[in-house]
């Protein structure tokens, strides 16, 4: 199965990609040691709610503070997956309890969860089976905005016209 998938580019708004700075990206977590080294400086209300993640173009799972920019934290570059991640302890390790695909920069596909699962199993961190909270991201091709699908209702919430049943938030995406 390939684990990479489909790589997204950033398509929120320009401003917020004018906030990445070089050296600025999320911390990249290669390993259990590298998430215990980067979680040991945060202040335990921090640790306590979901932190931005992306899985970077080479697999790398990256995290920052849940207020941040998911394009600031993938450096501004292309992502195999982006959401919000929430971890806990259990037997003594680190496990991740909740993961969303949650990005309105990125709007990846709940098919990205092979590259989550990827990054975490290489980083040695335990995770579930899936996406805890899935969110389904369309662009109407009528109206051209952005819409997230609710309750499995593919109608645009501006113009009423269909949503298509496939992904299509970036119209040069392959």
């Amino acid at each position: 199965m390939d684990l990479q998938g489909r790589s997204y580019r950033y398509v929120g708004p320009a401003e917020l990609r004018a906030l990445v700075r070089p050296g600025a990206e999320g911390r990249g977590i290669r390993s259990a040691a590298d998430f215990e080294d980067w979680t040991s400086g945060r202040p335990g209300a921090e640790l306590s709610e979901p932190f931005t993640f992306v899985v970077d173009a080479a697999g790398v799972l990256r995290l920052a503070p849940r207020r941040s920019e998911h394009v600031v934290c993938a450096g501004g570059g292309p992502v195999l997956s982006a959401g919000e991640m929430g971890f806990g302890r259990e037997s003594g390790r680190w496990v991740v309890r909740t993961v969303s695909n949650q990005s309105t920069g990125y709007c990846p596909d709940v098919a990205s969860w092979p590259a989550v699962a990827g990054a975490l199993a290489a980083a040695g961190i335990g995770h579930p089976a899936g996406f805890t909270h899935e969110v389904v991201f369309r662009r109407c091709p009528a109206c051209r905005e952005l819409n997230i699908v609710r309750e499995g209702d593919f109608v645009c919430v501006f113009c009423d016209a269909s949503l298509p049943p496939a992904w299509n938030v970036d119209p040069s995406a392959g």
